[in-house]
């Protein structure tokens, strides 16, 4: 599987209206492409504002162009 996602594009984690899903809305910028994981989905290293997370491309969504 490719990645949907490249170096220095802004995604965003998309807010589903649940308790404690973590969907902020917040845009983040795709630092590195990271391997597939076990189950052949590709993940990232976002900066966040308390630095870097890994997430999986699952979890991101493209940022709205301002």
């Amino acid at each position: 599987m490719s990645h949907k996602f490249k170096v220095g594009q802004r995604v965003c984690r998309p807010s589903h209206g649940l308790p404690g899903d973590g969907g902020t809305g917040e845009v983040f910028e795709v630092l590195r492409l990271m391997p597939e994981d076990q189950t052949g989905e590709p993940g990232y290293r976002i900066r966040t504002q308390g630095g870097e997370r890994a997430v999986r491309e699952s979890d991101l969504v493209a940022a709205p162009q301002a």
